[in-house]
């Protein structure tokens, strides 16, 4: 396909078209990152499957860790199970379209999203942003150019760094050295195991892990009884739960294992024996 078509039609500029001619296959060499990803999350929600491995490809390249959705169902329910950290979110979907998706995605968690679009009208552009988007960017488009802008956004959206040595997620402070994980500035009892094991959770918030996956990663067992995993899980959530049998922050996810999802700071989450007086 000639380049001037090419780009007409996939809505990415002629620096790709070059790309093609070198490797005529596909691309296979993106540009070097500006700035380093630290493996954030990115889901790339578009019907369009070569400007969607395009895209992939240059987020790869600059070190994010990347999924795709054809459609707006299937990129809600990515969205539910991998909490991405921004959306690459196309706005002309087949059945819910990119406005829709956009809204529904901002009233279920805090997510950054990037709206592609060939509509590059004003009011367009408004109905994006007005969807809640927190950022626009017109077909046809550079891919080098929506990295950028992808650093961009999340920079934005990343919160102030911690004290050194610890690591936090939502109202959970991790300090290893001194071997303490804190809730809303309260010290949490746990056995050595339960430290273990929510460590390894506040460290891979929002991700789906396995039974399987807990077992070798907390207990360094290649093989064992995955109940243990079980047992472990149920006592935590005893102790980070406002009710341990409704969880909402150790959720498990059916067919696949558990996800630990920090509730935001400005929920004001307490420790469990704290909450139980209040229900």
């Amino acid at each position: 396909m000639p380049p001037n078509r090419y780009a007409k039609r996939y809505g990415v500029r002629t620096d790709l078209d070059r790309c093609r001619s070198a490797y005529p296959s596909r691309v296979n060499s993106p540009p070097a990152p500006a700035l380093p990803a630290t493996h954030r999350r990115i889901l790339v929600i578009d019907d369009d499957p070569t400007v969607s491995e395009i895209v992939c490809r240059y987020l790869i390249a600059a070190g994010f860790t990347v999924e795709q959705a054809p459609d707006g169902l299937a990129g809600l329910r990515q969205a539910d199970i991998n909490r991405p950290d921004l959306v690459v979110l196309d706005r002309m979907l087949p059945g819910l379209d990119g406005i829709e998706v956009c809204g529904r995605l901002k009233a279920t968690r805090p997510v950054a999203v990037i709206m592609l679009t060939a509509l590059n009208g004003e009011e367009d552009r408004i109905d994006g942003l007005e969807a809640g988007a927190d950022d626009y960017l017109a077909k046809p488009f550079s891919p080098r150019e929506l990295v950028l802008r992808v650093q961009s956004v999340l920079r934005r959206n990343t919160p102030e760094p911690a004290a050194p040595g610890a690591t936090v997620a939502g109202p959970f402070a991790l300090d290893l050295a001194a071997h303490e994980v804190r809730m809303s500035g309260v010290p949490l009892v746990l056995t050595m195991r339960e430290f273990d094991l929510l460590a390894h959770l506040i460290v891979h918030p929002h991700r789906a892990l396995s039974r399987e996956d807990l077992l070798k990663s907390v207990w360094g067992w290649d093989f064992g009884d995955l109940s243990t995993v079980t047992v472990h899980v149920r006592r935590l959530r005893e102790k980070i739960e406002a009710d341990p049998t409704r969880p909402r922050v150790l959720n498990t996810v059916w067919g696949v294992g558990y996800r630990f999802d920090p509730l935001p700071v400005d929920e004001k989450a307490s420790p469990a024996h704290d909450l139980g007086a209040r229900r």
